[in-house]
């Protein structure tokens, strides 16, 4: 990246140029990033706005990330996060259930995590584990996967009828794609942490868990709580579209004042219904 000495002293586009090849930068990479994070920090803007709409009206949201693993939903989340006021939002990312949860019913502890009046909670994966992780990985019996399957339209019904608004968030992404960016992780030290055994079965079983969740959207996705599908090869696209359409769902005080543009990509974020076939989704 250019210092900031550098660029002030640059006053033409023919010296950037220049500058760009004696640095080894790729001057187009430099330009895309800089435009995504002015567009994101204006986002992040619109995202506090509402944040205090919600506090002010006591709304209780939900947002859902799931998808497959090195989708980007953990760096999305923490987009989406950065600015706000912790006190009235969260980030819920549960551990594999205790010995105590385990007899209790399957949605108890997501119960306990769900947002109280005034409060925006983005949930890093949910109580959707049990409709592709757990059965594909043989976590849970066919009789709990089924009752799961038979119980979470009704539950997520009850929490609409309730007033909680829950959005639906399913991060695609190609096999090729996934398949990198487990390279990458596995190549840098600081990102290794992020590698788990489960991930070494994300392509192995890359067939298996498009066919759970494919059963997943067909029994899950409701006019009440419809899935939102994202296309997130291209990470920062990922970000800021996802944050757009939670923007979307809302009317609240100076929307719009911050000048961003707030209109979904229909190509790279829809409505399950409204299925991309350039992905195996």
């Amino acid at each position: 990246m250019f210092s900031a000495e550098q660029l002030e002293n640059i006053k033409t586009r023919k010296e950037l140029v220049a500058l760009s090849k004696i640095e080894g930068i790729n001057l187009k990479k430099s330009i895309k990033r800089a435009k995504y994070e002015e567009e994101l920090k204006l986002l992040q803007t619109e995202l506090s706005l509402l944040q205090e709409h919600i506090v002010k009206k006591n709304l209780r949201v939900a947002v859902i990330f799931e998808g497959r693993d090195a989708a980007g939903k953990g760096g999305s989340i923490k987009r989406f996060v950065e600015y706000l006021n912790p006190h009235a939002s969260g980030v819920v990312a549960l551990s594999k259930p205790t010995d105590v949860e385990r007899g209790q019913w399957y949605f108890q502890r997501y119960i306990e995590e769900l947002p109280n009046s005034g409060q925006i909670k983005f949930f890093d994966r949910s109580w959707y584990n049990r409709a592709v992780v757990e059965p594909v990985m043989g976590f849970c019996t066919d009789k709990q996967y089924e009752t799961f399957m038979k119980q979470v339209p009704n539950f997520e019904h009850m929490l609409y009828e309730d007033g909680i608004m829950v959005i639906k968030f399913w991060f695609d992404i190609s096999r090729e794609e996934q398949q990198k960016r487990f390279d990458a992780r596995l190549g840098n030290p600081l990102k290794e942490w992020k590698f788990s055994p489960v991930d070494l079965k994300g392509q192995e079983l890359w067939d298996k868990f498009t066919e759970y969740k494919d059963l997943m959207f067909t029994e899950t996705h409701t006019s009440y709580c419809p899935w939102v599908v994202v296309e997130t090869n291209d990470k920062e696209e990922a970000r800021l579209e996802s944050l757009r359409y939670v923007l979307s769902r809302f009317k609240y005080p100076g929307k719009g004042k911050t000048k961003a543009n707030l209109k979904n990509d229909p190509n790279v974020i829809f409505k399950y219904f409204r299925k991309n076939k350039k992905f195996d989704l």
